[in-house]
């Protein structure tokens, strides 16, 4: 579209600074506006361990009150070749070792599932994700999560155990009962690449599998379709680590407005601004 390609040069002449102006993000929002309505989306599966720091931080806090030796109940949605579900598991395991985690693991690709069960990975750019998943990794988290052999990590056994690998469609009707009632819902990065009337349903029907009173944690989804949802079904947002948690992944952030998954900057002068840019909900 030659309005996109025209307002893609005059974005990428403003100076950041002019860009956080209101005038600036007013202009961005506007393209972005379009870019959401004219993209033709599609699955992309770049990733990274430790994507997302913060939110990985509120998870620490979330599982903190739990008693000792509890059971969590866990479900990781699109879950890819494993990057998250392992990143996840290891944050877990090490504030909580004494816990239970049952861990579901999910996607509607056979061939990313199979990947994630075999949990061998590349330390060269792996061809599914056109980069490589370890760059986000400290020397130090390198070693804690895989055995290596040369540039070949393993994920560690601890950090295998108690996952079930599941082929499943979250828009299937049939998606609460084959995976119950979950504590703690992870549904990242794969709504934002749905149409938005699909991503609408599937949010809904990802909700019905957190049990009263647990959490669910959504991010890269249109910020206006997760508001909508959580306003109409009376999700309760969590106030500490929003902004961090929005900011979390440089990724999104940096190709708003011109990509359908960009992130926009945070605006707490919105007086919605919690509930928009909230990423984790305690579902009563």
């Amino acid at each position: 579209m030659l309005w996109l390609r025209i307002n893609r040069s005059i974005w990428r002449r403003i100076p950041p600074a002019l860009r956080g102006t209101d005038a600036g993000r007013r202009y961005g929002r506007s393209v972005h506006s379009v870019v959401l309505r004219s993209a033709s989306r599609q699955v992309y599966l770049g990733t990274f361990f430790l994507r997302n720091r913060p939110q990985l931080e509120q998870i620490r806090r979330l599982i903190a009150p739990l008693p000792r030796g509890g059971t969590l109940r866990l479900a990781i949605l699109g879950c890819s070749i494993g990057a998250e579900v392992y990143s996840v598991l290891w944050t877990i395991r090490t504030a909580r070792p004494d816990l239970d985690v049952r861990t579901i693991a999910a996607d509607i690709s056979a061939q990313v599932i199979a990947i994630g069960e075999k949990a061998v990975y590349s330390d060269e750019s792996c061809g599914l994700v056109g980069e490589s998943i370890f760059e986000r990794l400290t020397a130090k988290e390198r070693e804690q999560m895989f055995d290596w052999d040369g540039g070949t990590a393993t994920v560690k056994a601890s950090l295998r155990q108690g996952i079930s690998w599941q082929l499943c469609d979250a828009l299937s009707p049939e998606l609460e009962r084959s995976l119950g009632p979950q504590d703690l819902v992870l549904a990242s990065n794969f709504l934002c690449h749905m149409p938005p009337q699909m991503a609408e349903r599937c949010l809904r029907n990802i909700a019905r599998l957190v049990r009263p009173g647990g959490h669910l944690l959504v991010i890269g989804v249109d910020l206006d379709l997760r508001q909508k949802v959580a306003r109409d079904l009376g999700w309760h947002p969590l106030s500490d680590l929003i902004r961090e948690i929005h900011d979390g992944d440089p990724v999104l952030r940096r190709d708003w407005p011109m990509e359908w998954w960009g992130l926009e900057p945070l605006d707490e002068r919105r007086p919605d601004w919690q509930s928009r840019y909230a990423a984790t909900f305690r579902l009563d």
